[in-house]
């Protein structure tokens, strides 16, 4: 992980000389956690979480200019990342599938570490695009509220309805 001071260098060269080793180190910092949001929020579909990726880091590029440091660097990429799966979403009306794809074969042996986290994933494929986002951001991404609500561009408020909505249909489901 970058330090804050070190991710403010790589930007400045980034976005005055436009410095394509200095984006590709932000790059390696943030992909993997750009990804493991965007895979939860694709509910497990790689291809597409890495086609989502690769433009949320070629918009940001792009736009590196345009990032005034009101939030962090990680909320502007969460938003990037957020939008372009919603464009996605919007551009394809693909409706969320209510079951996993097959994950393939697990064996007995399998830890129940794997089997809650299938049923964590079975979970939040139940949750609308919104609460999916919100429950992601705060739990998985270990978001601040505030973060949380500069990414999505809503309320505080609006995101603890969202999240004790999603948490409580998650617990329906695994309750049954």
């Amino acid at each position: 992980m970058l330090s804050k001071l070190d991710e403010i260098r790589l930007l400045s060269q980034c976005a005055l000389a436009d410095n394509r080793d200095a984006f590709g180190q932000l790059v390696e910092a943030y992909q993997p956690r750009v990804r493991r949001f965007l895979l939860n929020l694709t509910m497990g579909d790689e291809m597409l979480t890495d086609d989502l990726a690769q433009e949320t880091f070629i918009k940001a590029y792009v736009g590196i200019r345009s990032f005034k440091g009101l939030s962090s660097f990680g909320t502007w990429l969460y938003r990037i990342a957020y939008n372009e799966f919603y464009s996605h979403s919007r551009r394809h009306h693909e409706e969320h599938v209510e079951n996993i794809a097959a994950l393939g074969d697990v064996s007995t042996a399998a830890s129940d570490a794997v089997d809650a986290s299938m049923t964590v994933q079975e979970a939040l494929t139940r949750l609308n695009d919104n609460e999916r986002v919100a429950v992601t951001l705060f739990y998985i991404e270990d978001q601040p509220l505030k973060q949380v609500a500069k990414v999505m561009q809503i309320s505080e408020g609006s995101v603890k309805s969202l999240i004790h909505r999603g948490k409580a249909k998650m617990r329906q489901f695994i309750d049954n």
